[in-house]
């Protein structure tokens, strides 16, 4: 298995696989994270999963970088070669009514599709959370339908509500706080996918992967009014992939 080590500063060591993004190299970092967490190494602080790489953040009182890397050594050698065929798919509903598709109709002018045809193809299949980043929660997801693939917004809007559901060149996803953006706003989820009032404030981790199912406007209220007074669980299951 290649990969190389790059140290960054003190207390970060990053494992870098491959500089090509893809579900086979991603699922080596989200491996080597899931190993080093459950391995419960000494000194280790915090792990940024990214696209290609892992960074593990350490106390360097506590452990030096040369005694890291062989730690890290011993458990990428004992990884299996092969990407693991169960993950975790969160079903998030989406309502993709006027209301809150606000760019549906630029993204029907830029792929030739309808509106029901925009949904169908976005609700088709799971999505793959890459890494996590830019926001907090925020999920960068890999494996739309290059028939929705639509440029990011030429000005960027100020600010977009909590829960939109968007597409970026191609990419697709869910902002999970109100913040500024540039993406093509298609629907609104209701689910807080990051609750800082929450123990594990962000819903899903790198390697899951993210399911949507479209509701009516009427279905999107009464699951907010769920979330809300805390009565609504995200549905997820182990699937073989």
């Amino acid at each position: 298995m290649s990969y190389q080590f790059l140290q960054n500063g003190d207390n970060a060591l990053t494992v870098q696989f491959d500089k090509e993004i893809n579900k086979e190299v991603n699922a080596k970092v989200t491996a080597l994270a899931s190993l080093v967490s459950s391995n419960g190494i000494e000194g280790v602080i915090e792990l940024i999963p990214t696209f290609t790489s892992l960074t593990v953040i350490y106390d360097c009182t506590v452990i030096s970088a040369k005694k890291l890397k062989k730690q890290l050594d011993k458990l990428i050698s004992s990884m299996k070669s092969e990407s693991s065929s169960k993950a975790t798919v969160w079903q998030i509903p989406v309502c993709y009514d006027s209301e809150f598709s606000l760019d549906m109709e630029n993204v029907c002018n830029h792929t030739g599709l309808n509106p029901d045809e925009v949904i169908e193809l976005h609700t088709s299949k799971p999505y793959l959370i890459y890494m996590l980043g830019f926001l907090p929660g925020f999920a960068y997801l890999g494996g739309m339908d290059e028939r929705l693939h639509t440029p990011r917004l030429s000005n960027p809007r100020l600010e977009i509500f909590k829960g939109a559901v968007g597409i970026g060149g191609e990419q697709t996803g869910i902002y999970p706080i109100a913040s500024p953006g540039g993406w093509q706003l298609i629907g609104k989820t209701p689910i807080n996918v990051f609750d800082p009032e929450k123990e594990n404030p962000i819903l899903y981790k790198a390697g899951d992967y993210i399911k949507f199912y479209s509701v009516s406007l009427d279905e999107f209220y009464k699951i907010e009014a769920q979330v809300n007074d805390g009565t609504y669980t995200v549905k997820c299951e182990e699937v073989q992939l």
